[in-house]
């Protein structure tokens, strides 16, 4: 009798639940916000990696022939994100001619993976373990892409991908790192070795960024002296056929000791070096597709991606601003936007443990309250060719998530179009999986 009278009251209540749903989708279609959106927006059929990839050839058309296509995230920690980029990467790659991932992570990190992915010595696992523990990427999300990447070379041993990391060194540059400079100099220009050792004395290697931080603040400034000088040495040697990836090593190297002159008791000491690392992002991307000629894809957050900052007190001037002035129209940004689910992120700005937040549905007059209304679940959308309507709604601030290492955060007003010329737009996230 108790199971009947369940039956019986869910039969009742299931022709009020599709009124009331009906009733909210009829509301959205009289908003002519929301129909010019949806005549814009191409359907997603799947955010994992391996599917047929059908739906992602308007995305193909939109990026046309750009060189570097920044796609952002807005968590720093949402399964969804992680496998929708796999996901553009894989199809990039065997449709458009991509041949290199690029990372918020730091550049000597990128090194260690990228040999990985092209001899496939060691375990993608550990690897990925090492190099970026603690950081927002030790996902098995991450692990299944370069794992991928590997078994592509295997495949395509002609056209390789590539991994590279474009940012900061952190947790570490190890001594390995360092070699690549030294044992360069010693083997073509002995007579500049001893020069080079002084200069990174006291410095190499950076085995922990948060213990280095502890350094008095004046023997941090006077190492990030040293290593630019550092660089400027080895910008002044000739010949050799890998000199410039020795200099560009060494550029990494100035370009994290001087951000690690931040004093973490003067917080108007952080957004100059906030600019100094968005610019070495670009810098670092930029080097590698003109060096390498490769077409990259650049995974980070949506903050570093974008056009425009969503903290300008923070964030001055963006990785993506930097790109754009640096390669034009051959720099292309996709914004991710979703309405509800969960994250993993940490509750302090520095040393905190990565755990699971969620949130609710998007706010009524939010960015992603509007783009939910979508009649598709999943899609994305050209914001440059949006009808006159969808437009003029994308061109307004408006409140929008913008979730990295730290939550709690507040949602910003943030243009869409002004900041992204793509938006990919999630119904539902779920946290990424940490990993094993």
């Amino acid at each position: 009798m108790a199971v009947a009278a369940v039956v019986a009251a869910g039969a009742m209540l299931a022709p009020a639940a599709n009124a009331a749903e009906t009733a909210e989708t009829a509301a959205a279609w009289r908003d002519p916000v929301v129909r010019s959106l949806d005549r814009a927006a191409y359907p997603l059929r799947s955010t994992d990696p391996g599917r047929n990839t059908a739906d992602l050839r308007a995305l193909g058309r939109m990026i046309g022939d750009a060189k570097v296509v920044g796609l952002g995230e807005a968590t720093h920690g949402s399964h969804e994100f992680f496998t929708m980029k796999e996901r553009v990467f894989r199809y990039l790659v065997e449709e458009k001619g991509f041949r290199a991932f690029a990372l918020e992570a730091s550049w000597s990190a990128g090194m260690e993976i990228d040999d990985y992915v092209q001899t496939g010595r060691g375990d993608a696992r550990e690897i990925l373990k090492r190099t970026v523990a603690g950081s927002p990427w030790d996902r098995e999300e991450f692990v299944s892409l370069i794992q991928w990447m590997r078994d592509y070379n295997r495949a395509h041993p002609d056209r390789t991908v590539h991994f590279v990391g474009d940012d900061l060194g952190g947790p570490s540059i190890n001594d390995a790192f360092f070699a690549r400079i030294t044992d360069f100099v010693r083997q073509h220009h002995p007579a500049a070795l001893p020069r080079l050792n002084q200069l990174y004395t006291g410095l190499r290697p950076i085995d922990d960024h948060l213990a280095y931080l502890r350094k008095p603040l004046d023997e941090r400034k006077r190492l990030a002296t040293q290593a630019e000088q550092a660089f400027e040495l080895i910008k002044g040697l000739t010949g050799a056929d890998d000199l410039d990836w020795t200099a560009q090593h060494a550029r990494f190297v100035a370009q994290t000791a001087r951000f690690l002159t931040v004093d973490l008791a003067d917080m108007t000491t952080l957004p100059p070096l906030q600019i100094l690392r968005d610019r070495a992002m670009a810098q670092n991307v930029a080097w590698w597709q003109r060096r390498t000629g490769q077409k990259v894809l650049l995974s980070a957050h949506n903050t570093h991606v974008a056009y425009i900052p969503d903290n300008p007190a923070m964030y001055p001037k963006t990785q993506g601003a930097f790109l754009r002035e640096t390669l034009g129209r051959d720099y292309l940004p996709i914004g991710f936007s979703f309405d509800k689910g969960s994250f993993l992120a940490t509750d302090k700005a520095i040393g905190g443990a990565w755990k699971r937040f969620s949130v609710p549905a998007a706010s009524p007059g939010s960015n992603e309250d509007t783009l939910d209304k979508v009649r598709y679940e999943d899609f994305y959308l050209d914001l440059r060719t949006a009808p006159p309507a969808g437009r003029a709604w994308l061109d307004v601030a408006r409140s929008t998530r913008t979730i990295g290492t730290q939550f709690p955060v507040d949602p910003v007003d943030l243009s869409l179009r002004k900041s992204y010329d793509v938006v990919i737009h999630l119904h539902d996230v779920r946290q990424a999986d940490l990993a094993r």
